[in-house]
C-alpha cells in the first residue's frame, strides 16, 4: 500500500465509530436513542439543560422517591393497570402491548375533553385509554387480542364504540389507532403467528434488541424524524412498551430483559413540562410563549424535536447525577421518567392555580 492509499482497517474503525456501514452483527443491541439525544443537543438552539437545574432536579427527585419507595412495584399500583397472574401472563402481555400500541395524543380538543365513565369514575388522559379498553373487555369485545384485531369483526365503527366520550369531544386521531391495530395484526400474523409471546422470544430476553424489533418491523412503532440534515431515533412508545411489561412483571418472565438500563426516558409532553417546572431545561422566549399560548407546534418541527430530545439527555444526565451522588441507588431513566410522570399529574389535580403548560403537537408518537 503506497503512502497516499486509505488505510482499509483504519477506514472501517472510521465507519464503526460513525455508525457507517453495516453493523457487527455479534455487537450487543443498541437503539441509538441517546446517541440521537446527544445529537439533538449538540445542535439545538431553542432548548438547553440547566446544568445547577438539573443538578438540583436530581438531588430533589431521588429524595422524593426514597421518601416514596418508589420502584417499579408502583406500576401495578394504578388502579388502571393490570395485575400480572404470573411472570408468563399473556393477558397482561396483551393489555399492555395494546396500550402502548394507542399510548398517543390525547390532550383535549375543547374545555371537556375525552373523558370515559369506568367503575364509577371518570377517567381522561392516558387513563382514559386504559379505562375505555376495559370496560371494552367487561363488555365482550376482545380488544387488546391481536388475531381479533387480524378478523373482519374488527371494524372502525367497533373501535368507535370502544372508545366512546362521556363527553361531546371524541378520542383524537382515532382513524389513525385503528390503523395501527390493523397495521400490528398483519406485521403479527406474518412474522410472528399473531402471537406476542413470539415477539418477546424474538428479542432474546434484550430490551435494545425488542425496541429495535418493533421500530424495524412496525412501522407504528417507527418513531424517528430529521433534525439538522440527519434521522433521529426517539422511539417513545417502542422503549415504554418495553418499560411497561419490565415493570408489569417485576423484571420476571416476560419482564426479563438483560440490559433493561439501555431505555431511555419516554420524550412525550409530560415529563418535559416536568423538567421545566424543576428548572433542569430552559426554552428560548419565543418557544416558551408559544407554549404559554397553547400554540400548536406541528410534528417534527424543530422546536418539537429539540424538546423530546433534550429531555431524554436531561433525564440521562440526572440519572447519572444521581449515581454519582448515591452509588448504591438502583434507578434508571425508567424510574424516574415513571416518577416525574406521576408528580406532574398529581400537581395537576391538585393544583389551585394554572401551571405552565405542556407543549402541543398533535402526534402518533407520544
Amino acid at each position: 500500500m503506497s503512502d497516499d492509499e486509505a488505510d482499509p482497517e483504519l477506514l472501517a474503525l472510521l465507519r464503526a465509530h460513525l455508525g457507517l456501514g453495516p453493523r457487527d452483527p455479534t455487537a450487543p443491541p443498541e437503539t441509538r436513542v441517546l446517541q440521537s439525544a446527544e445529537y439533538i443537543v449538540d445542535n439545538a438552539v431553542d432548548v438547553a439543560l440547566d446544568m445547577i437545574g438539573t443538578r438540583n432536579a436530581a438531588t430533589l427527585i431521588y429524595e422524593q422517591m426514597q421518601a416514596k419507595l418508589y420502584s417499579f412495584k408502583k406500576w401495578s399500583e394504578h388502579e388502571m393497570h393490570p395485575k400480572a397472574s404470573g411472570p408468563r401472563d399473556v393477558k397482561t402481555l396483551e393489555f399492555v402491548f395494546t396500550v402502548d400500541l394507542l399510548n398517543f395524543c390525547f390532550w383535549p380538543e375543547g374545555e371537556e375533553g375525552f373523558v370515559v365513565e369506568y367503575k364509577g369514575g371518570r377517567w381522561s388522559g392516558y387513563w382514559s385509554l386504559c379505562a375505555a379498553l376495559w370496560r371494552a373487555l367487561d363488555e365482550g369485545t376482545p380488544i387488546t387480542c391481536p388475531d381479533y384485531w387480524h378478523s373482519e369483526d374488527f371494524t372502525f365503527e367497533v373501535l368507535e364504540n370502544v372508545f366512546r366520550s362521556a363527553t361531546k369531544e371524541p378520542l383524537p386521531l382515532l382513524q389513525e389507532r385503528f390503523d395501527f391495530l390493523k397495521q400490528a395484526s398483519e406485521v403479527l400474523c406474518k412474522e410472528y403467528d399473531l402471537s406476542l409471546v413470539n415477539l418477546i422470544e424474538d428479542a432474546n430476553h434484550s430490551a435494545a434488541g425488542l425496541v429495535n424489533l418493533l421500530a424495524d418491523k412496525f412501522a407504528c412503532f417507527r418513531d424517528e424524524t430529521r433534525f439538522e440534515r440527519k434521522t433521529v431515533r426517539l422511539l417513545k412508545r417502542a422503549q415504554i412498551f418495553v418499560a411497561d411489561i419490565w415493570a408489569a412483571f417485576e423484571g420476571e418472565g416476560f419482564g426479563r430483559f438483560e440490559d433493561i438500563d439501555k431505555i431511555t426516558m419516554f420524550a412525550d409532553y409530560r415529563v418535559p413540562q416536568m423538567l421545566h417546572a424543576l428548572g433542569a431545561l430552559t426554552y428560548s422566549p419565543p418557544l416558551e410563549d408559544a407554549i404559554k399560548r397553547k400554540q400548536e407546534i406541528a410534528p417534527g418541527h424543530s422546536w418539537e424535536v429539540q424538546i423530546r430530545g433534550c429531555s431524554i439527555w436531561c433525564v440521562e444526565s440526572i440519572r447519572k447525577l444521581i449515581i454519582r451522588q448515591n452509588p448504591e441507588a438502583s434507578v434508571n431513566a425508567i424510574l424516574i421518567d415513571y416518577f416525574l410522570y406521576d408528580t406532574v399529574k398529581e400537581i395537576e389535580k391538585n393544583a389551585t392555580e394554572e401551571q405552565f403548560p405542556h407543549h402541543r403537537t398533535r402526534s402518533v408518537w407520544y
